[in-house]
């Protein structure tokens, strides 16, 4: 059994992350690390986890764990690596973005590898520590990837993309609490999101020419979970050449399909799947693509790189269903 050590366990994120490793079969969680609910039984700050984790949050450390996940705020990361040792055949799976960008993934003597498994997956198998993509991210780099895989990418990028409260985190915020989100909508850091550097570094990794401005307008959306990305650019080709491209390049993918159909966001809330629909009108490809926030776009995902890195089959404990209604 693969023994797992969680840093940070009280937000939305690790909440998801234990959700889902609670039913991993090849899963022992060993402790959850917490010095604000240290000695606090789990369910009590994840309620749903009643009856099937009982264990209580700690702050002490098992420094010989197999994997560790950092569900630490973003920046935290590296303070907590540098006054905290581990094993040097523990494994690091870090969910925020300290270690996202090349310039930053080496540290204190480790090596950090750009988690995205439809990007880099034979990468990631061979890595001990992993750079868990942002949610924005991953749902806009998989529908730009077989695009730059062929070099087709020849135009500026126009992103538009709602996330779902979550996506805040689980800290009370003027733009966070319900009365304020219900019936509302509204763009928030635009053009200047800070997952933009980690596309454009995915986006040059294929194709090297790539100097075309991304303009992205992030939405907070009145509804839980959930990411709705619609993205277009000039394309040269036929609506026919660009469902072969896309549907070739994900044809190995485990969780990242084509839609022949329009698609929508309850399709892929509660899973670990990216669904894209594409289309061209007027001379512009438009890709859309829906994820999970907190499933595919973090702890679903960082499961997925767990199962690659430990040699095991890719949908382990990521078997998830949607619900219809």
């Amino acid at each position: 059994m693969i023994q797992v050590g969680i840093i940070g366990g009280s937000g939305y994120t690790a909440g998801e992350l234990l959700r889902l490793l609670v039913h991993h079969p090849e899963v022992k969680l060993d402790f959850v690390y917490s010095t604000t609910n240290a000695g606090l039984s789990i369910y009590k700050q994840h309620p749903d986890l009643i009856g099937e984790l009982d264990l209580e949050f700690t702050d002490t450390i098992h420094p010989d764990v197999d994997v560790l996940f950092l569900c630490l705020g973003h920046g935290r990361s590296r303070s907590f690596l540098e006054t905290h040792t581990f094993s040097s055949t523990t494994k690091v799976i870090d969910l925020g973005n300290d270690f996202r960008l090349t310039k930053d993934k080496q540290f204190l003597g480790r090596d950090f590898v750009y988690g995205l498994p439809e990007l880099q997956k034979e990468k990631i198998k061979s890595s001990k520590n992993i750079a868990n993509p942002g949610c924005f991210a991953t749902a806009i780099q998989l529908a730009l990837l077989p695009l730059v895989s062929e070099g087709k990418l020849t135009d500026a990028v126009h992103i538009n993309a709602t996330t779902g409260s979550t996506g805040a985190g689980v800290m009370p915020g003027g733009t966070t609490h319900f009365s304020w989100r219900d019936n509302n909508f509204s763009s928030y850091k635009v053009f200047t999101h800070q997952h933009l550097d980690e596309i454009e570094q995915s986006l040059k990794q294929l194709q090297t020419d790539f100097d075309f401005p991304l303009f992205f307008i992030p939405n907070r959306g009145n509804f839980s979970k959930g990411i709705y990305a619609t993205i277009y650019t000039r394309y040269d080709g036929s609506e026919s050449d660009a469902k072969t491209l896309y549907k070739s390049f994900y044809s190995d993918a485990k969780f990242t399909v084509i839609s022949d159909e329009e698609i929508h966001l309850k399709q892929v809330v509660n899973t670990n799947k990216c669904i894209l629909h594409v289309c061209k009108k007027d001379g512009m490809l438009l890709i859309t693509s829906v994820i999970d926030n907190l499933i595919k776009g973090a702890s679903g995902q960082a499961i997925h790189n767990m199962n690659l890195m430990f040699g095991l089959e890719e949908k382990t404990g990521l078997e998830l269903k949607a619900s219809a209604f």
